[in-house]
């Protein structure tokens, strides 16, 4: 029988077998030392030429090699020991040596801090899942799974899995096709969102439904979205007609997850709930991270009569002045200044207006523009005091949100402004239910066409569509949405009024939605959900940067997989049965 390495410390005196794979081999002379590892940690052998078969076997030995030792656990003497190791105060004197299975030379380094690029772990992610490190991660995350199941079952929510060959739907993001071998011409499409059959199981009696979706989305990867598919504690819940009821049902796990889970500390027991609108104009996002301040505040007002051209043109042509004040900042290099300045033009600005408030003076290049009053009323409302310094925006109120926006969030990058051990929570409500396309200037939904618009059909018919708010809701967690979900639009007159707002028909929203509108008309109960990032609540809790360490099999950042070859070309004969012909 296998001992775990974990186990040998408390085995002193008995005969064990272990079996992992060579850490490293150490030859002095008279004696070999293995340190053999396996998922539990690490143990040394000692073999000696007395042992002459095993002696043998031990000459031959490189690192990696897979192996199986049997022996008797001895303590070691005083002065080798080793502290830094669990089974430091032990080592096994190996009597039989096999060696299971060889290794080449290794690509890349398992051991040690050092670590090859990206693309090359992830080419030979086997090896790279043999570090500490990525165990412990595998480890975690099953437990997560765990804990959030615990949870789902305890509050009497019923696990259905969902089809995950399904219909081309409009949730925000390109769909991933899947060409129909029998029906030519027809495609299947793979899940964004286990949306409308979630929906249909309200219809279908199921009172609270959940599961651990793998959902699919052609969106370019980032640091924190991977590419291709992810997983979302997807859920739904039947007779409910306000979002807070499910945001409320939610809170618990989330919390517990950050204290029992992960052992963080949460910034407030209690989560707010800020609305869109609120949170673009106090922070310039609706992903706001409130573990720093750095508001940002307006001053259109106390700048109305401003002369300075800068902040006078937007001000007449209806845009706003806003500004962020950094506190302590006021030392920043001109360099660094320029480098923020880069930073606010990459987000639309035409330039970056500051003013340094230091040994009582201000010092500015903008300063001999302004008014004694005007310069009193930005310290007055900005809070600015001797060493801080305020960062003007002066343009539309979206350029001006958008660019202090990431301002604020550089600004806290800058500083080191985000304890990793503190957690913020809020709840971000009322948003628009539809936008405008930047691209087209047309009408379109701001997230998806599910949601009940608040005031329901009557909002509808309003001329101003942009101002019909959506019973809408994400949760942010430390600046990231990790949760979207919604009070679901369950009624047939509702849903083709929403359709109709952006010109489409009642055939249109039929041949799309034709399952759920139909089974609408069969006593639909008012229902409501959300769906979490499992993989980006992960990442955030185990204080990662990149989400593609906390998955096993991730693509690269250019969505591919260099492990397998993929996306790859297929023979022409699959193309012939798929109906599609090879391209030229």
């Amino acid at each position: 029988m296998r001992t775990l390495t974990k186990d040998t410390v408390s085995s002193i005196g008995q005969t064990v077998t272990v079996k992992g794979w060579v850490q490293s081999r150490r030859d002095h002379g008279g004696l070999i030392f293995i340190d053999v590892r396996d998922h539990t940690g690490i143990v040394q052998l000692i073999i000696v030429p007395e042992d002459a078969d095993a002696f043998a076997v031990a000459e031959q030995l490189r690192d990696e090699f897979v192996i199986t030792a049997t022996g008797q656990v001895r303590e070691r003497s005083d002065e080798l020991k080793n502290p830094k190791l669990e089974t430091g105060s032990i080592e096994i004197k190996v009597e039989q040596l096999s060696i299971l299975n060889k290794s080449q030379p290794l690509p890349i380094q398992i051991s040690g801090d050092a670590m090859a690029n990206e693309d090359l772990r992830l080419k030979y992610r086997y090896l790279d899942l043999r570090r500490p490190k990525m165990q412990n991660m595998l480890k975690k995350r099953a437990a997560l799974n765990t804990y959030m199941r615990t949870y789902m079952d305890d509050h009497d929510f019923t696990e259905v899995t969902t089809p995950i060959l399904a219909n081309s739907s409009p949730e925000g993001a390109r769909d991933f096709l899947v060409p129909s071998r029998n029906y030519p011409g027809k495609f299947y499409a793979l899940p964004q969102a286990p949306q409308q059959f979630k929906q249909l199981l309200m219809v279908g009696g199921v009172p609270r439904y959940y599961q651990l979706a793998t959902v699919f989305r052609d969106e370019d990867p980032r640091a924190d979205r991977l590419y291709g598919d992810f997983y979302q504690l997807d859920l739904e819940m039947s007779f409910v007609e306000d979002g807070d009821e499910v945001r409320t049902m939610m809170e618990p796990l989330i919390k517990n997850m950050v204290i029992d889970f992960a052992g963080k500390k949460l910034l407030s027991e209690d989560i707010p709930r800020i609305g869109f609108e609120e949170s673009m104009d106090r922070f310039g996002t609706d992903k706001p991270d409130l573990r720093f301040g750095m508001e940002l505040i307006t001053l259109s007002e106390e700048l109305a009569g401003s002369e300075f051209a800068v902040f006078a043109n937007p001000l007449k042509s209806g845009g706003v002045v806003k500004a962020i004040c950094a506190k302590n900042a006021a030392g920043l290099s001109r360099s660094q200044i320029d480098k923020f300045t880069d930073i606010a033009k990459s987000e639309g600005a035409g330039g970056l207006a500051y003013i340094s408030f230091v040994d009582n003076e201000v010092k500015s290049p903008i300063a001999k523009f302004l008014k004694p009053e005007e310069l009193a009323a930005i310290q007055q409302k900005t809070g600015a005091q001797d060493g801080d310094i305020v960062f003007f925006g002066a343009d539309t109120r979206s350029t001006v949100n958008k660019v202090l926006g990431r301002l604020r969030n550089e600004l806290a990058d800058h500083f080191e402004l985000r304890d990793p051990n503190v957690i913020a929570l809020a709840w971000i409500v009322d948003f628009p239910l539809y936008e405008l396309d930047e691209k087209t200037k047309k009408l379109d939904f701001a997230h998806n066409p599910f949601s009940m618009p608040k005031g329901g059909v009557e909002a509808l018919k309003r001329e101003d569509k942009l101002s019909i708010i959506a019973d809408q809701y994400d949760m942010v967690m430390n600046g990231y949405e990790i949760c979207s979900g919604a009070v679901r639009n369950h009624n047939p007159e509702i849903m083709y009024e929403a359709f109709g707002a952006l010109g489409y028909n009642t055939d249109h929203v039929d041949a799309k939605f034709g399952a759920m509108i139909n089974a609408f008309k069969y006593g639909a109960p008012p229902h409501a959900g959300c769906a979490f990032g499992i993989d980006r609540i992960f990442m955030i809790l185990l204080g990662e940067s990149n989400i593609r360490e906390i998955v096993a099999f991730p693509k690269n950042g250019s969505g591919i997989d260099t492990m397998m070859n993929s996306p790859s070309t297929v023979d022409d004969i699959q193309l012939k049965e798929l109906n599609i012909k090879p391209l030229q």
